[in-house]
């Protein structure tokens, strides 16, 4: 099979997956209706602001779920995982929901962030009380409720499909890090650090566990333990290589990520450029920025972080100061280094052709994204 012709091979497995996993939670989303409308109308928008937030996106998490499935031979239709992607997909919005709450951001993905919607939802009808503090409130509800889905959806895998057992336990490994992660972050942004070592080492500890694991490591993992285990010819160290791939994957990742947090533009991110440095995130890039720069300019940033009336001229000033000092110089050269070491690890993998450049282009694009 030539070159192209394997792209090829690689979009429409892709485009089939994914067609799939749309079918699945539009039939799951149907479902909830059903019940929430049998509990009362009024419940409906919980439901229409997750099917909003879980439409669309670029499914990264399903599909390395896919692409770990399919290293491992697992059949590319086979329902379980399908509704393994549906369940990563789910509990990725309800990450979100919750996230966006903590960050009090405006938007995500180019639309209302859920709590907004619930605040503007008060808002026009006009009700009694603060419009801000039933957003918030809606929101957590929201959060949970898809939270819940997620683990409903993981159940219908069920007991007979091959490598559940640890499948589950990569699963709920998954979600407590995101949670542990999630708080290691929010301290981040309150505690005093004095030493910059400290600073690093939550930063990456942030970087690793809310993110890293759950967005590339885990979901590779988790495809692959589905199939893994009705292979009597699978390579035995297979699960530990995509491991060893996944996660500074899942890490360089959210280094870009980070990066687009404070240069991102908005058009193409969705949300405002600077957003980070509104939000307060004590990122690796900040704590680059805290190792690097002057300390009166460090000062400077370091007190304008976590103000919400931060203007475009103020949002420039702060990034030059990220630059001038050579933090996003040194997070660049880190994230070129991760992927030239990700890459080999997958040159050296036993898998077959097909999902080896699958998983290159996913490589490409998390690495060399605008959005």
């Amino acid at each position: 099979m030539s070159t192209a012709q394997q792209f090829q091979s690689v979009a429409a497995e892709e485009k089939a997956y994914l067609a799939a996993l749309e079918e699945e939670l539009s039939y799951f989303f149907a479902q909830q209706k059903t019940i929430l409308e049998s509990i009362s109308p009024e419940s409906l928008p919980l439901l229409e602001s997750i099917q909003q937030l879980s439409t669309g996106g670029k499914r990264l998490r399903a599909l390395l779920a896919y692409w770990g499935n399919r290293s491992a031979g697992g059949d590319a239709n086979s329902p379980e995982i399908i509704r393994c992607g549906a369940a990563i997909e789910l509990f990725q919005s309800a990450a979100l929901i919750h996230d966006d709450i903590i960050d009090r951001s405006d938007t995500r993905r180019g639309a209302p962030a859920v709590h907004r919607r619930f605040q503007a939802q008060h808002t026009q009808q006009n009700w009694r009380t603060d419009s801000e503090t039933f957003g918030i409130s809606s929101a957590i509800i929201t959060g949970d409720l898809c939270l819940s889905w997620s683990e409903q959806m993981f159940n219908t895998i069920g007991e007979k499909a091959q490598g559940l057992s640890q499948g589950r336990a990569i699963f709920d490994l998954m979600r407590t890090e995101v949670m542990a992660g999630q708080y290691l972050d929010i301290l981040g942004e309150v505690v005093n650090t004095e030493k910059n070592s400290a600073a690093i080492t939550r930063s990456r500890n942030v970087l690793r566990f809310k993110s890293a694991k759950y967005s590339c490591e885990h979901p590779l993992v988790l495809g692959a333990a589905l199939a893994l285990s009705a292979r009597v010819d699978a390579p035995a160290p297979l699960l530990q290589n995509l491991s060893q791939f996944g996660l500074p994957l899942g890490e360089a990742f959210q280094m870009r990520d980070d990066v687009l947090g404070v240069f991102g533009e908005s058009a193409i991110t969705g949300k405002p450029t600077g957003d980070d440095l509104r939000e307060g995130k004590r990122t690796l890039l900040i704590a680059l920025t805290q190792q690097k720069a002057e300390p009166a300019l460090w000062k400077k940033l370091d007190s304008a972080l976590g103000n919400q009336d931060l203007t475009e001229t103020d949002i420039v000033e702060l990034q030059n100061i990220i630059i001038d000092c050579g933090a996003l110089a040194s997070l660049e050269a880190e994230i070129e280094k991760i992927g030239q070491h990700v890459i080999s690890s997958l040159e050296a993998m036993p898998i077959e052709e097909t999902p080896r450049l699958a998983l290159e282009n996913i490589v490409a694009r998390l690495l060399h994204r605008a959005s």
